[in-house]
């Protein structure tokens, strides 16, 4: 395909393969050539260009892993050319394969906050915007984090506690801040990744021991496994829909997720809809903590698993009241709200109204409960 474009054509060459990515909406700002790109999520796109298709040669103007689609490509530096071809390449999806139980939460805007219930803490609702990220399919299980450990505690990495699980495939639970933050630094390391967490703004030193209540610019945002903050984590758990209660809908039962059920028949909430009053009862088994196996419920539109119920999940954010506008990351409020950090998502003994995806409950970092869990996530790229 050939348009004329005052002084300028742009050509357009799709690759035949798999997942080839379409260019589309070719226009001309000023005498900058500017398509957009409709692609898989996930793969590398390879930009190519050329001015004359009798030449077998063309110009790689990038190579860029695909976080939102459609997306814009602007030519910034195109010289000027009686003809401008360009033609984009999906390189094989094993040059950037989302990492093993890691789903990716593509970019863009959504709503944060819920007015559904009268929860002021999820208010004022505002849009944030959150780049594309990688998370965990699933809470990091007992047995992913007794492996991860055991590598750590013969590195030099220090964990007040560490953790439990009432089986390999559950979640590991009774894990405190500190130790999730420095678990995922050690995950990092284990597998040859730089690490996100650092004990000063210099980012030299890696957060190995002790409790330090790391800053956001002790943070490298751009490398290894951390701790979703309070922002990315609403986004993945609402899996692409908007304005409800819960990942799937606006009511809850046992068939979608391991909660205390408390439904209007015993004096609770309409929502939720179960028959009787209680504990899940395939789980409320064996003692307590009565969690559920990984995987066990279905996924969310992003297919993330247990983002209500099961545990509640440490995030990266202080606690605070949300701000009114817009916000592009959000990473909340450094020292002056305290050393306070953010949980989400409920837990096995948690009512409904609490398994809510814009539920917030205040945790201290030190803090331990047979209910308290996390996942990590990873930049794309990696």
């Amino acid at each position: 395909m050939k348009l004329g474009l005052g002084a300028l054509a742009l050509g357009v060459w799709v690759a035949a393969q798999a997942a080839a990515p379409v260019i589309t909406n070719i226009t001309m700002v000023g005498a900058t050539p500017r398509f957009g790109i409709h692609s898989v999520l996930g793969i590398t796109n390879q930009i190519q260009c050329s001015t004359n298709l009798g030449q077998t040669y063309w110009t790689v103007l990038t190579n860029l892993v695909v976080t939102e689609t459609p997306y814009w490509f602007v030519d910034v530096g195109a010289p000027p050319a009686p003809y401008r071809f360009y033609r984009a390449v999906a390189l094989s999806q094993t040059n950037n394969p989302a990492p093993a139980n890691m789903a990716l939460i593509p970019a863009g805007s959504f709503t944060m906050g819920d007015s559904l219930d009268g929860d002021s803490s999820g208010l004022p609702l505002h849009t944030n915007y959150i780049s594309a990220f990688y998370m965990d399919q699933y809470e990091v299980t007992k047995a992913l984090w007794d492996e991860v450990y055991q590598w750590a505690t013969n590195q030099g990495y220090g964990f007040e506690y560490g953790a439990e699980g009432k089986a390999a495939n559950h979640p590991a639970q009774m894990v405190t801040w500190y130790d999730a933050v420095k678990w995922c630094n050690a995950r990092s390391e284990k597998e040859g990744r730089v690490a996100a967490y650092y004990t000063s703004a210099a980012l030299t030193t890696v957060y190995r021991t002790g409790q330090t209540n790391v800053l956001n610019d002790w943070v490298n945002w751009s490398s290894g496994y951390r701790l979703p903050t309070e922002a990315e984590w609403e986004k993945a758990a609402r899996g692409g829909a908007s304005g409800q209660r819960f990942p799937w809908g606006n009511a809850i039962s046992w068939s979608a997720a391991n909660y205390y059920a408390y439904p209007l028949s015993a004096g609770g909430y309409a929502y939720d809809v179960n028959a009787t009053e209680g504990f899940h009862p395939v789980f409320a088994v064996g003692g307590a903590p009565f969690t559920s196996p990984a995987g066990y419920f279905p996924a969310n539109g992003y297919g993330l698993y247990d983002m209500t119920g099961n545990v509640g999940e440490w995030c990266w954010d202080r606690f605070d009241a949300y701000l009114s506008g817009s916000q592009t990351d959000p990473r909340g409020p450094d020292p002056s709200s305290g050393s306070s950090r953010v949980l989400r998502g409920g837990c096995w003994y948690s009512y409904a109204y609490h398994c809510r995806a814009a539920e917030r409950v205040i945790g201290a970092p030190a803090g331990r409960d047979d209910g308290i869990g996390f996942r990590s996530v990873l930049p794309p790229g990696q």
